[in-house]
């Protein structure tokens, strides 16, 4: 089953995963985790960010449609409820293989363990 993912939107929710600096670096990704403040048992909620670092307009929206799609596929189902994910994209992300953008978030949330098994 697939859990359905909501938007985090607000710049302070951003800077709260971020203050709680607890993330994993991978070459494609890094992926930022922090719980829900209002709600143990909430929908994950996901963001996404590009710096430019990443590259012009056109390489960074690639990117995140790129960190979109991964999520779908791999965050969407294995997301642990009352978490909120921060995703952020490097120079890597645009030109990795997509194999290994999935094994980068997959990784990732193992060693944050916001991992959970699907049904």
């Amino acid at each position: 089953m697939r859990t359905p993912l909501y938007p985090l939107k607000r710049r302070a929710d951003f800077l709260r995963v971020a203050a709680l600096r607890r993330k994993w670096a991978m070459p494609g990704l890094v992926l930022q985790v922090a719980p829900n403040p209002a709600d143990a048992e909430a929908k994950p909620r996901i963001g996404f960010t590009a710096s430019r670092k990443v590259g012009g307009a056109v390489q960074r929206n690639r990117a995140r449609r790129r960190l979109r799609e991964a999520v779908r596929a791999i965050l969407a189902p294995h997301a642990a409820a009352g978490l909120d994910y921060v995703v952020i994209a490097r120079e890597e992300t645009v030109v990795r293989p997509w194999g290994d953008l999935l094994r980068d978030l997959e990784t990732a949330m193992r060693r944050l363990k916001s991992w959970r098994e699907s049904a």
